[in-house]
């Protein structure tokens, strides 16, 4: 006898419950965010908490850094209404950590300081390199941001049964101030002990749903796919690729944004300063890899547990549509509590990670446009973290009015979005720094100006933006690119222009002692430690 879920009604939503858990949980971490702030924090516990986070707790943080709206909200979603093209997104996205790991993060930590303008710029020209490289972290945080507003945006108006626009943008709006309130007050350490929470109640809340999923298949996954395929109005197609990415060329285009964007992301690269030493960096890489493997095999079930139990039809219908695939399975499977408990762990996810983003791009434009360029070193005391915070609320303020714009698309593809740019803006750049002798400062402002300019172009004529139904400007139509992710472009072509830009240009008088330096520095550490102490 097979146990049944009992069917879902979005009526049986109770935005009371709702509300008191939501108040509970951001209570208790603005309680902590105050309880480890530091109102006059030096840059380094500002950036980088002092370095005083264990290889465990770090590996933790990436993990609740690295899991974000999309992991959760997006793939289920996808997964629930596209089946195998949804699980890319999970394929993609930890294969990407495991490229991140094994070719850069190990040897950025060793070579700079606070972002990745540092590395960056440790061989190369200065002030052309940090000002390309914050553009680009910039560029890239905002992408990621817009993705987790309007993930928030989405779940909130379903948890609270908004259906209003302006209901929704007060949500997003909420969110920003949350967002500011947590890096201004909290700094690095803050946000970090906000992703450790998150990480272990994310985790603990998808492996829950995940048992009760496989308790009411009796552990049969092949049962599980087969109530899957009847629920679907597509039905076996689910289980084949070609459902939702129907050119082959734009599915090929998403997984090599996917698979290699990661290794460009500045807000999962900075979170390996803030630990003492590259033995407890390592450490932090085995946790990060483990509970990220695990949670990604979570997506599977839950996403299938969405489609059989909840139905494809009820969660396009629902507010917030695909990344209403969760918290609908949750109400399936234990009502309204058990929704509200897993909808408020996802609105832990999206204000971790905003957070995470946050103070990264406001890091990338106190430590390398402030204090490196307009000020050339000479900053006074206090002042850096000043405008980092400064900072926060400008980058706040855009956020949320990208959240708005974003809000209704699937949190998964908008990450994706900013998977391209990374991987075009900023991974070659990051290689041929680190692994290419000959490269130069020519070769390195080519890649990153060319990648960043040519992907927001593409994206910016991509239906992802207009000419369809589910584009963010529905009723405009420009796309005249025809793929809606632009990495299978932009990306070889960051990484032909870094060579190009090389070979026309001249390399420095002292271009060969600062990469025999690098080199030493960035595969056995020498020298790290004491680089981070000024």
């Amino acid at each position: 006898m097979i146990i049944q879920a009992g069917p879902v009604s979005l009526d049986e939503i109770n935005p009371t419950i709702n509300m008191i858990v939501f108040a509970a949980f951001v209570a208790v971490t603005l309680f902590i965010v105050f309880r480890v702030s530091r109102r006059k924090a030096t840059e380094n516990e500002f950036y980088a908490a002092g370095r005083s986070f264990s290889g465990r707790q770090n590996g933790i943080a990436i993990a609740g850094d690295y899991l974000s709206a999309a992991s959760f909200l997006g793939i289920c979603g996808a997964i629930a209404v596209a089946g195998y093209d949804g699980f890319l997104y999970s394929i993609g996205f930890l294969v990407a950590w495991l490229v991140a790991l094994l070719l850069v993060a190990e040897l950025l930590r060793n070579t700079g300081r606070f972002t990745m303008a540092d590395v960056l710029s440790f061989r190369l020209k200065q002030r052309p390199v940090r000002m390309a490289a914050a553009l680009a972290t910039l560029t890239v945080c905002f992408f990621y941001l817009v993705a987790q507003m309007a993930g928030a945006g989405g779940l909130v108006a379903l948890l609270m049964g908004f259906t209003e626009p302006i209901a929704k943008t007060i949500t997003v709006a909420v969110v920003g101030v949350l967002m500011i309130v947590y890096v201004i007050f909290g700094g690095m350490k803050g946000t970090t002990w906000v992703q450790i929470i998150k990480a272990v109640l994310l985790i603990a809340g998808a492996g829950i749903l995940t048992l009760m999923v496989l308790f009411i298949v009796r552990f049969d996954f092949n049962e599980l796919l087969q109530r899957a395929i009847d629920a679907s109005p597509d039905g076996e197609a689910i289980l084949a690729p070609g459902l939702k990415y129907t050119n082959p060329i734009d599915f090929l285009s998403l997984g090599l944004a996917l698979v290699l964007g990661t290794a460009g992301l500045p807000h999962v690269l900075m979170r390996f300063y803030t630990v003492p030493s590259a033995k407890e960096a390592r450490r932090s890489v085995v946790w990060a890899i483990w509970l990220i493997g695990i949670f990604y095999l979570f997506t599977l079930v839950l996403g299938f547990g969405a489609g059989a139990l909840v139905g494809p039809e009820t969660i396009r219908e629902a507010a917030g549509g695909e990344n209403a695939a969760a918290p609908l399975l949750a109400l399936a499977l234990g009502g309204p509590v058990l929704m509200a408990i897993i909808s408020a762990i996802a609105f832990a996810t999206i204000l971790a990670v905003v957070a995470g983003l946050a103070i990264t791009a406001a890091t990338s434009f106190a430590h390398d446009i402030y204090a490196s360029i307009i000020k050339r070193g000479d900053v006074a005391p206090g002042a850096e973290v000043r405008v980092a915070r400064y900072t926060v609320v400008v980058i706040g303020i855009i956020a949320i009015i990208g959240g708005i714009v974003a809000q209704g698309q699937n949190v998964a593809f908008l990450v994706a979005l900013a998977f391209a740019v990374a991987a075009s803006a900023n991974l070659p750049t990051i290689l041929y720094s680190l692994f290419w002798r000959r490269f130069n400062t020519g070769g390195a402002l080519w890649s990153m100006y060319g990648g960043l300019i040519s992907c927001v172009l593409l994206i910016v004529l991509s239906p992802a933006v207009s000419g369809r139904e589910t584009s963010m400007f529905p009723d405009a139509s420009f796309a005249i690119f025809p793929l809606s992710n632009p990495g299978i472009v932009s990306i070889p072509l960051a990484f032909l222009l870094g060579i190009i830009g090389t070979l026309v240009t001249k390399p420095s008088a002292d271009h060969e002692v600062k990469q025999a330096e690098m080199e030493v520095r960035s595969f056995t550490g020498a020298g790290a430690e004491k680089a981070t102490e000024h």
